[in-house]
């Protein structure tokens, strides 16, 4: 094991271990309400695509009703009607991605990487996004800072699937790949500093991963998606000559 990967290992377990024991009385809270909700488990577990192209089982605090899988889109509007009043709050602030402490403690997880994708969604990558499956998916990274408002993107959308793939997954895709090919325990630390002024600053967090993209001497159109300052255009995947469903 060299000493960056050491250290990205302890920097995981350390985190993920302080911040489970730290955040488990409001984990327990929201697990009540969800429940008192609908007096059904307050745990989605589901599978995902793991480092190297495996499987493993991501914990959620449930945000939507349950089996919300059978009931529409893997990808989800703002205006989705499978989210409960009490997982709006938790969408809002996040809470679903903390959960996700577990499975960074358990090691299947890291606190910075691509987001872990559903096995139909991995089936559609090109040879190009394959690469995201190098290192282990994360919690957060540039592409979750710079679309952390997937869900109002997706709002209105009459086929919220096709639309992230035509207008988020290109961008998303790309930052991702970015931070495989310059990942770094440095890194990860300005990335994981940049998701909690996210929380409350949405246009510093922003900023801030444009700064960051340029001073690692990123491609020009990705610094500036990073600002979100433009509108969102139909574009193709990395490996693609076009846009899906074009």
């Amino acid at each position: 094991m060299t000493a960056n990967a050491l250290a990205k290992l302890l920097l995981d377990r350390g985190v993920a271990v302080a911040g489970l024991v730290s955040l488990a009385p409001a984990f327990a809270i929201l697990m009540l309400l969800v429940w008192c909700h609908d007096w059904r488990s307050p745990l989605y577990v589901t599978e995902r695509v793991a480092l190297g192209g495996g499987r493993f089982r991501m914990i959620k605090i449930r945000s939507m009703v349950a089996d919300a899988e059978r009931l529409g889109a893997s990808s989800t509007a703002a205006d989705d009607p499978r989210v409960t009043p009490v997982g709006r709050f938790i969408r809002r602030w996040k809470i679903d991605e903390f959960s996700q402490l577990w499975n960074v403690a358990a090691g299947d997880m890291s606190l910075v990487g691509p987001r872990p994708q559903v096995v139909a969604e991995v089936a559609t990558y090109t040879a190009e996004e394959r690469r995201l499956l190098e290192v282990k998916p994360g919690i957060t990274d540039f592409s979750s800072i710079v679309f952390a408002d997937e869900a109002d993107i997706l709002h209105g959308a009459s086929d919220p699937d096709l639309a992230y793939r035509r207008l988020i997954r290109p961008w998303k895709s790309r930052l991702s790949l970015f931070y495989v090919d310059h990942a770094s325990v440095w890194l990860d630390v300005q990335l994981i500093a940049l998701t909690i002024v996210r929380l409350f600053s949405r246009q510093h967090a922003l900023a801030g991963a444009s700064a960051l993209l340029a001073r690692l001497a990123a491609p020009t159109d990705l610094v500036r998606i990073a600002l979100r300052d433009t509108p969102l255009v139909p574009a193709a995947v990395p490996g693609m000559s076009r846009p899906f469903g074009a």
